[in-house]
């Protein structure tokens, strides 16, 4: 097998159940360059542990996911929303930091869905607006970049009043780019009439913080959320939207994440080193 594409990531969802040290490992064993990380299994070790492990893995750190949920009416519930995006920020500076060079402070964030009752959708995604304003700050002090993540509509009442691209740069647009970007996500974009057009806006404007990768194929699960697959096993056209987001000069790294039971059920290494097969096959070719 060739050596993996030096612009590939693993994000560490697509290993979900490795513990942190694990993924970092398996990765790095691979030959892949790059990992994106998740809250959860780096407090499970603490943060000081954490950078530590990912310097000593010599990897580069591509995003920390995930910050946001923050379409809450006024309340406790929003402050403490705030406050762990805080904290998420401090995350994200710290293990960009620790990462190999290349690494790149990007805080994915997922705006949150519908809160329980409501049904106004541009209500919440004003509150998702306004709650980038108040951390956007935090963010510019501890350099890192804040990527509004649209995703699938199907998500949109429990999980993400933000369903597009063009959504997304419209909230990112009242901030400086450095600040708030985008994250272009293939399984929740690939659908939209206007994808290509406002990957290009994207790119003019300066806000693709992330480009991540992966396949849409149906039927889906009953589960929406655990329906992607590798790369080529889908419809999804790799070649134009890679292509579209390469043409606005993106150089970063191109994560693979995948949320997907069979997936998670095999062994890491294996699911690393199919995911390096796939990336191979759908994407180093436009790349």
């Amino acid at each position: 097998m060739s050596a993996p594409d030096p612009r590939l990531s693993i994000n560490q969802a697509t290993i979900k159940y490795a513990n942190l040290e694990t993924a970092l490992n398996v990765t790095a064993e691979a030959g892949v360059q790059s990992i994106g990380l998740w809250r959860e299994p780096v407090n499970e070790v603490g943060l000081d542990v954490a950078a530590q492990l990912l310097t000593d893995s010599g990897l580069r750190f591509s995003t920390h996911c995930r910050g946001g949920f923050f379409s809450l009416p006024a309340g406790a519930k929003r402050d403490a929303a705030l406050d762990d995006n805080r904290r998420a920020i401090e995350e994200t500076a710290t293990l960009a930091a620790a990462g190999a060079e290349g690494s790149t402070a990007v805080l994915v964030l997922v705006a949150g869905g519908l809160p329980e009752g409501e049904r106004d959708l541009i209500g919440a995604r004003e509150r998702v607006r306004d709650a980038i304003g108040m951390i956007a700050p935090d963010a510019q002090a501890a350099g890192v970049t804040l990527a509004i993540e649209p995703l699938h509509p199907m998500f949109a009442s429990d999980r993400c009043v933000v369903s597009t691209l063009g959504q997304a740069l419209d909230i990112a647009a009242d901030f400086d780019s450095e600040v708030v970007g985008a994250a272009v996500d293939t399984f929740h974009i690939w659908w939209d009439p206007q994808v290509l057009e406002q990957i290009a806006r994207a790119g003019r404007e300066g806000r693709i913080a992330t480009y991540q990768v992966c396949d849409w194929k149906t039927p889906l699960p009953a589960d929406v959320l655990l329906s992607r697959h590798y790369m080529g096993e889908g419809v999804i056209d790799f070649a134009s939207l890679t292509r579209a987001v390469l043409e606005t000069g993106y150089d970063r790294d191109i994560e693979v994440e995948l949320f997907n039971a069979d997936i998670w059920a095999d062994a890491p290494a294996h699911v690393v080193a199919r995911t390096v097969a796939s990336f191979a096959e759908a994407i180093t070719p436009h790349l």
